[in-house]
């Protein structure tokens, strides 16, 4: 449960002793804060925030202001100069305090704070350890920089499953853009937004993505003749296409904007767990960009969670937040439209499927679309600024609650909101009985302010810590980046463009160049560092032969849903006429056998001998036995298991990311456990903690009893006495003393009874928390220790699933260039 404050009396506004704890599961149901500047809502976020670290679950934090990096001051051991370079000077020249000074100060103020409530070094040690913190900077290298390269790629969805969502992203994805050169640009009328949308849509359509640079050569040259029922020239003029690729190219090529492509991917797995299955809590700080490039960003993150969730399997277990802590501008109501409208509907409509809660701040309730939020269930509703802004509150929760078709007592609320103090809020929860009002605990993290891009840089990680950047390659082969091979060779014979005199039987193959001469040069460059002069006109394609194999090598396990199919090339220069090849030695990337000719293209020409065991058909036979014999030997596909959490890594998973996510199944599982265990003690605690406060209200009745009969047999006693002495007969009669002194026995024995009552009801409540302590620390071990429970899993193929599609000579082409007079030869193909 998260400790969010103390219950606040709402009549004389005197706080309890009774602790306010919000069950984490009722974020899947989404919540929104709201409270003017200086109501505590800053303080309150952070507070829940923290108790979401505590609690194992990982966050995407939005910080628009730099509010929320007050996260990252956590000073366990509370030592004044933790708290010097964060405390503000002007508050410490108002005191007539050194910085120094008022640095003490702030430190013992805030170790108070925290012993007030509880809470001391060994909780902040605690949150430290929670989760790893990370603050990112999209546009600038103050803390992790965030490319956004990767977020114009197409996403790994099929087009005609997911149209609308599709368009939705590439909608939001056009507005961002235009916006970030200045066009506001209407989806229906914008002549921009539509040829954009239009390109975008054409490349997603037939599986390509588009960057920047191929978006702004699309613009001036569409890959399309009409838009709608006009041609393209006729809806949008070339020279005006030509106006709207500069103002694009401009924004790509002033220095500022390569910010925005260097830095790691905007990779939503990343952002909420570190490679080890961590959680990670992270803050991205976006006060230093203008309205433009935030919107922009804060788009496409938007985006990208939509997508990832779409990769993610259901479950009705909290597995993450997403926090956004001033949405003033972003969710506004009918008719605007913002970019980022879209994407945050979908999540509050969609995201507690897959386990997202998803919590909205503002201080501005007027700018909300309250029917955009009727699955919101939580409310946390601080001080308001105006009448206006409570009526506009008031109104929108009577909308979500006439929408969800449930009652709602406005005039109690409103005049709850009415006495809310700072720091003081109303808790409105559909998942419990009614509205409470609660003061909020003292924050572990220091409250400094919103913090600036230069008071960031202290977080950035060290070079050697940072993760490897993604940044655009300077080529990219279709070799998977390797450079091409080169060679000096001595002039070469030229043969004519036909095969030589080879056996009919063996299959000869040519590949088609995969790099231009010109790209093979500069890649050459690259890899040489040569800087010498180079002429190629008229040197043609030279191909030289090799053997040439690859395989099909089709997986199947049942257990773990595997079936796919994985291919095997290899290229052998000069075999040994006597020995099969090694293959493994010789393995190179697959080659596309549709693009394979079994003649020479008209311009080639063929160099080299071809070795002697390529020209053997029985020889050719043997080995290609040889490779399926070792295929079948050796290409087993390792997959990664963990039995107790029944999960199989998938193709193409590394270990982190499995790791990963076992370590978010077992969390899961541990809430869902921990959950059923709480449930299952909260009962039998609250039918032992009923008895006892009956029991204590007897015990306290009987004290009153006693003392009342005690008091009677003492006075009894005297008055028969005193008669005794003055030769009176007493008002009460010596068996009237007897009586009262067996009642006020009996009394004293009831006590007695009551007494033992509570004190074995108090002890059966202590051995209950402490077995319901020890069930959730059981079940903590046992939920940790099957994350880690991961083996490997071996799946090898059956002979039979091992299919040869190629197997004899292979033409590779190369590019013959004239370096300084010396023939050079540089591969056109990628091996």
């Amino acid at each position: 449960m998260f400790f969010l404050g103390k219950h606040l009396d709402p009549q004389t506004q005197a706080l309890t002793d009774r602790r306010l704890e919000y069950d984490p599961a009722d974020l899947t149901t989404h919540a929104v804060c709201v409270g003017m500047t200086g109501s505590g809502k800053t303080g309150l976020c952070v507070t829940l925030l923290e108790e979401a670290a505590l609690a194992g679950l990982p966050a995407i934090l939005i910080d628009p202001k730099g509010d929320i990096a007050n996260l990252l001051l956590q000073f366990p051991d509370l030592r004044p100069e933790d708290f010097q370079p964060w405390v503000n000077v002007d508050e410490a020249r108002r005191a007539r305090l050194s910085r120094e000074a008022y640095a003490a100060q702030t430190a013992e103020r805030w170790r108070a704070g925290l012993a007030e409530w509880g809470l001391g070094p060994d909780d902040l040690r605690r949150l430290k350890d929670a989760a790893d913190w990370a603050v990112y900077t999209p546009g600038s290298d103050a803390g992790r920089p965030l490319s956004i390269l990767k977020s114009l790629e197409r996403p790994d969805l099929p087009w005609e499953e997911n149209q609308e969502l599709l368009r939705e992203r590439i909608a939001g994805l056009c507005a961002g853009l235009l916006g970030l050169i200045g066009v506001e640009a209407d989806p229906v009328k914008s002549r921009e937004h539509i040829l954009l949308a239009n390109l975008f849509e054409h490349a997603w359509k037939n599986g390509q993505s588009l960057d920047l640079g191929a978006l702004i050569a699309s613009v001036q040259t569409p890959p399309f003749a009409r838009l709608g029922v006009f041609e393209v020239d006729r809806f949008y003029p070339e020279a005006d296409r030509l106006a709207l690729a500069l103002q694009l190219n401009a924004l790509i090529a002033a220095p500022s904007f390569q910010s925005w492509i260097s830095g790691e991917p905007i990779d939503v797995d990343a952002l909420l767990r570190t490679p080890d299955g961590r959680p990670r809590i992270s803050i991205l700080y976006v006060a230093h960009l203008s309205d433009a490039e935030r919107m922009f960003f804060i788009t496409l993150l938007l985006e990208q969670v939509v997508a990832w969730l779409r990769a993610q399997s259901g479950t009705t277990s909290l597995r993450g937040l997403l926090y956004f802590d001033e949405v003033f501008g972003y969710l506004p109501p009918h008719p605007f439209n913002p970019p980022s409208k879209t994407p945050l509907l979908r999540l509050l409509k969609q995201a507690r499927a897959f386990g997202l809660g998803v919590l909205l701040v503002t201080q501005n309730p007027v700018d909300l679309d309250y029917k955009g939020l009727t699955n919101t269930g939580t409310w946390l509703i601080g001080k308001l600024q105006t009448e206006r802004d409570k009526a506009r509150l008031l109104d929108g929760l009577n909308t979500i609650s006439s929408a969800a078709r449930s009652s709602l007592d406005i005039a109690s609320l409103d005049a709850l909101i009415a006495s809310l103090a700072p720091r003081t809020f109303l808790l409105h929860n559909v998942h419990a009985d009614g509205p409470v009002v609660f003061h909020t605990r003292w924050a572990m993290s220091y409250l400094a302010g919103p913090l600036t891009r230069e008071q960031i840089r202290v977080f950035k990680p060290a070079p050697g810590a940072e993760p490897a950047a993604f940044s655009p390659a300077a080529f990219s082969p279709a070799d998977g980046g390797r450079a091409p091979k080169a060679a000096a060779r001595a002039p070469v014979v030229l043969r004519p463009s036909s095969p030589l005199a080879i056996p009919a039987a063996i299959p000869q193959y040519f590949l088609p160049p995969a790099r231009s001469l010109e790209d093979s040069v500069a890649a050459w460059r690259e890899a040489t560092g040569s800087r010498r002069a180079v002429f190629g006109e008229g040197v043609d394609l030279v191909y030289r032969p090799a053997l040439l194999a690859q395989a099909v090598v089709r997986y199947a396990h049942a257990r773990s849903g595997l079936n796919m199919d994985r291919r095997f090339a290899f290229r052998v220069e000069d075999p040994a006429p006597d020995l099969a090849p090694h293959w493994r030695d010789h393995e190179i990337g697959a080659v596309d056998a549709r693009q394979m000719e079994r003649t020479p293209p008209p311009a080639a020409r063929l160099a080299g001998e071809v070795p002697a065991g390529l020209a053997d058909p029985k020889k050719l036979a043997a080995w290609q036995k040889d490779l399926v014999n070792a295929l079948y030997r050796t290409a087993d596909f390792t997959l990664h298991e963990n039995l107790r959490l029944k999960l199989y890594s998938r193709p193409g998973q590394s270990f982190e990311e499995f790791r990963a996510r076992c370590q978010q199944a077992a969390d899961e599982k541990l809430r869902d456990e921990v959950r059923a265990i709480r449930e299952k003690y909260d009962r039998k605690l609250d039918r032992l903690e009923d008895k006892l406060v009956a029991e204590r209200r007897d015990l306290k009745q009987g004290e009153e009893e006693l003392r009342a009969r005690e008091a009677e047999s003492r006075w009894t006693g005297i008055e028969n006495v005193v008669g005794l002495v003055l030769g009176y007969t007493p008002y009460r009669p010596m068996s009237t003393a007897t009586g009262k002194d067996r009642l006020a026995k009996k009394a004293r024995a009831e006590l007695e009874e009551s007494a033992e009552t509570v004190a074995r009801l108090q002890a059966q409540i202590d051995t209950l928390k402490a077995e319901a302590q020890a069930a959730f620390q059981a079940s903590k071990d046992k939920w940790g220790a099957a994350a880690l429970d991961i083996k490997e899993l071996r799946v090898t193929p059956r002979r039979s699933d091992i299919l040869v599609e190629l197997f004899g000579i292979g033409w590779w082409p190369h590019w013959q260039i004239d370096v300084d007079g010396v023939p050079v030869e540089i591969q056109a193909f990628g091996a």
